[in-house]
């Protein structure tokens, strides 16, 4: 199976960091380590192309370049990550016919709300245009999967649950050691959180994390609050850190994801609301390492994480839950333990990256067989 892949929402190697990356990029290697051949179809961003007309030019010469791509390299599977409203696939669908191969899409989202607005009218239209001439739609979101629905016959698109390479996320006992002994916390409980600090809800939600921790702090209970990430609101941060947790926050920067399960395992629970989070890979990677979680029951939150067992999930914007959640497990340490052994078995029971890939590429197999395209 020779494929071409594309990301028209964010292309491989972007210097943002997200979950959305994560998982294209695991999708991406999850067939690279099982001896496919898989090239980048071109690196188009399609966020908001209908709106930006001078792109139009750029989308041409790419199409051209990549009917001459598949064409000559053989190319039997076009398969596309992330089709939506904002950056509908546009390439796709038009090399496909051209060359008269498969397509298909990896989370691939429909929402009809789109459509009675405006500015999203134009990317609800081509995005369903995507949809609708796909071979098959894999999705990794349950309310994503009934949407789909609506539009496409259920043998034409899938559920696969969201995963991770557990292997990359356990508990490593050296680093916690290391770590904490850096941090002077001892003995004392670390809430840790991870977010990248853009000026959205991200920032919104490390904020809400921030005055939360601070009215605990402020009743005596008593905690460090690590916090990994960067971005362009790191000094509005670590000024409501000084207003509402003095000497109680630590900042450590942006760590690589290869490094994450390090500061994972120092820390004692996992904290971040997740506000309108689509599914938040750091649940999964958190959890994986052992560390219950606390988070808004919100998006795709609940999908990875089990509440009342291998964490918290709270109603949204709501202080007090909230705050009553990471009390619990900042208190009882008996809980953090169990609860954190319970996200870690879960994770491992339901969220194997390679375990809940197998089903799709077997599929894509089957796809490509039906009209003679593999070689």
């Amino acid at each position: 199976m020779r494929i071409a892949f594309y990301a028209p929402f964010k292309p491989l190697g972007h210097h943002h960091p997200s979950g959305d990356l994560v998982i294209a990029t695991g999708l991406y290697d999850y067939f690279v380590a099982n001896g496919y051949d898989i090239r980048l179809a071109g690196s188009l961003r399609a966020r908001w192309i209908y709106w930006r007309p001078w792109t139009w030019i750029r989308l041409l010469k790419v199409y051209r370049q990549s009917c001459r791509q598949v064409l000559h390299g053989q190319v039997n599977l076009w398969l596309t990550y992330h089709t939506y409203y904002k950056a509908p696939d546009l390439l796709g669908p038009m090399v496909s016919r051209a060359a008269n191969i498969p397509y298909v899409i990896f989370q691939g989202m429909f929402s009809t709300k789109r459509r009675r607005h405006p500015k999203t009218w134009p990317g609800f239209i081509l995005n369903r245009a995507a949809l609708k001439s796909a071979r098959h739609v894999f999705t990794n979101k349950r309310a994503d999967w009934k949407n789909l629905k609506r539009l496409l016959p259920e043998d034409r698109f899938t559920y696969v649950k969201p995963g991770i390479l557990t292997e990359a996320f356990g508990f490593d006992p050296d680093a916690r050691q290391q770590f904490r002994r850096a941090w002077g916390v001892g003995s004392e409980p670390v809430i840790l959180a991870a977010a990248m600090f853009r000026p959205d809800v991200k920032t919104e939600g490390l904020s809400f994390l921030i005055r939360s921790c601070g009215r605990l702090a402020d009743a005596g209970v008593s905690f460090q609050l690590v916090i990994a990430g960067d971005g362009k609101e790191r000094k509005k941060l670590q000024r409501l850190a000084d207003r509402h947790l003095p000497g109680r926050v630590r900042f450590v920067g942006k760590i690589e994801r290869e490094q994450m399960n390090r500061y994972y395992s120092a820390g004692d629970l996992f904290a971040f609301p997740g506000i309108r989070e689509s599914l938040g890979m750091v649940y999964l990677e958190s959890q994986s390492c052992g560390l219950p979680v606390v988070a808004f029951h919100n998006g795709g939150i609940p999908e990875v994480v089990v509440d009342g067992e291998t964490g918290f999930l709270t109603p949204i914007y709501q202080n007090g839950p909230f705050e009553d959640a990471i009390q619990k497990l900042v208190l009882n340490k008996k809980m953090r333990r169990t609860m954190g052994q319970k996200a870690a078995l879960h994770v491992r029971e339901h969220h194997r990256l390679i375990r809940n890939y197998r089903d799709m590429e077997t599929i894509l197999l089957n796809i490509v067989g039906e009209k003679g395209h593999a070689g």
